[in-house]
């Protein structure tokens, strides 16, 4: 059987057994295992075993549960609470300055934990009733929402991107300082979209009454300073790595502590919010990890194929498609596949084709980590199926139909096609601070 025959055959068998409903490792594992066995019998254990190897060697993953338990810690002590009240004050009497305040609340929620669930849940159970509560379009702010906790996979520190550097074999560092510009760019489109709107119909996002306006300054300042705490978290960590006094891993132990502190000191970390952290922080990990494991696996079989060559002669030399080309349909694919599948099942079953791909038709797989990451964004919001559709629905009121979900994203996604299209355009926008950095 030709290889490109039996690489389709494998991509084919393991989107069947997803659409089983099994769990996104198990059913890439299975079709990696059976693959291996069948091509090459009982010796074929040997590469995906090899792959699991440099797993447990891979230092820098470290990073993942230091990452995920300090978001967790933020999340759980309630200091996230004090960032909306923050901005309530100080944004509440500009039209749609809620909604603004509640963009750049994500931004910030994001820096803190790099999950667009946890930017999700916080907007919908302390943003969203707050809006709704001050006459705020429904419609809007659902898409705000949604929109906002996007953020989380793309601004630092994002897992999403460190899952990314270890299958493309790609400094994380970089990776993360990639992802800066793009992601401040596309909440400051957002926030543009939005005080536009408002300004040309104010009854989307009205202003605080004069009542609530009325705040001394000494709260006002009070509220600033417990606002500004997770912004001084992050940059405690963040900056010792950027000036390079520590190394990726020492830089997220600091941040794990520098939240645990936070929550000690404002008295807030209780028996219950500890074990829910560590308990929490337990689960995404172990669930990364075995998704991770499995891909590795696939990966190995795939590679041992020589598939990926195969696949590129087919669509370079036989097709003889233009590489932009075949980076636009590879997008396109992405966006289908966000119809039913998360950010971390997407990358795990393309990343062993598309990877190697990306880097034989000469693109920089540092800005493809951007531009993957910003295509997950605009499939997480893409009707029918989309990740943060259902997540939204959830969460959200009952006055909120699916059909106002939907409808709220329309101006939001066009806003991320947009980002989209200008970092493919100019690279430099995700190349730029990287190459400043490390020179």
């Amino acid at each position: 059987m030709p290889y490109e025959m039996i690489a389709i055959l494998m991509f084919s068998s393991m989107m069947l057994m997803l659409l089983t409903g099994q769990r996104v490792f198990g059913a890439i594992g299975f079709v990696a295992a059976v693959g291996g066995i069948l091509l090459w019998g009982t010796g074929g254990a040997d590469m995906p075993f090899s792959a699991a190897m440099k797993l447990m060697k891979w230092y820098p993953l470290l990073t993942l549960p230091m990452f995920i338990f300090m978001g967790y810690v933020l999340s759980e002590s309630r200091i996230a609470d004090d960032l909306y009240k923050m901005f309530h004050v100080w944004m509440g009497p500009v039209r749609g300055g809620l909604a603004i305040g509640t963009i750049l609340l994500m931004v910030l929620i994001s820096a803190m934990n790099g999950l667009s669930v946890a930017g999700m849940a916080i907007g919908a159970t302390i943003a969203l009733p707050e809006l709704l509560k001050r006459g705020y379009d429904k419609i809007m702010v659902t898409g705000v929402i949604q929109a906002g906790s996007s953020l989380g996979i793309l601004v630092p520190p994002s897992v999403v991107l460190v899952l990314y550097a270890m299958i493309a074999r790609q400094p994380v560092g970089q990776l993360w300082l990639a992802g800066v510009i793009p992601g401040l760019m596309m909440a400051t489109m957002f926030i543009i979209y939005i005080y536009v709107r408002c300004r040309m119909q104010p009854e989307l996002g009205p202003p605080l009454a004069p009542e609530e306006r009325n705040v001394s300054t000494r709260e006002k300042m009070r509220l600033l300073s417990a606002g500004l705490l997770p912004l001084m978290i992050f940059a405690v960590m963040m900056v010792p790595f950027v000036k390079g006094w520590t190394s990726l891993v020492e830089s997220s132990a600091i941040g794990a502590m520098a939240a645990f502190l936070a929550a000690v000191v404002k008295g807030r970390m209780t028996r219950e919010v500890f074990e829910n952290s560590v308990r929490n922080t337990l689960g995404i990990s172990c669930m990364f990890m075995w998704i991770i494991l499995a891909a590795l696996g696939f990966g190995a079989i795939f590679d041992g194929l020589g598939a990926v060559k195969a696949i590129s002669d087919l669509f370079t030399t036989q097709w003889g498609l233009d590489p932009w080309v075949i980076l636009i349909m590879m997008q396109l694919s992405f966006i289908v596949m966000g119809t039913f599948l998360d950010d971390t099942a997407m990358l795990v079953i393309v990343a062993p084709l598309y990877v190697p791909l990306v880097g034989d038709l000469g693109f920089d797989l540092i800005w493809y980590g951007v531009l993957y990451t910003i295509t997950c964004q605009i499939a997480y919001m893409t009707p029918p199926f989309g990740y943060n559709l259902f997540l939204m629905r959830a969460m959200a009121p009952p006055e909120i139909s699916i059909r106002d979900i939907y409808r709220s994203i329309i101006p939001f996604v066009a806003v991320m096609i947009g980002a989209l299209i200008a970092v493919m355009a100019f690279p430099q926008i995700a190349l730029w601070l990287p190459n400043l950095v490390y020179n």
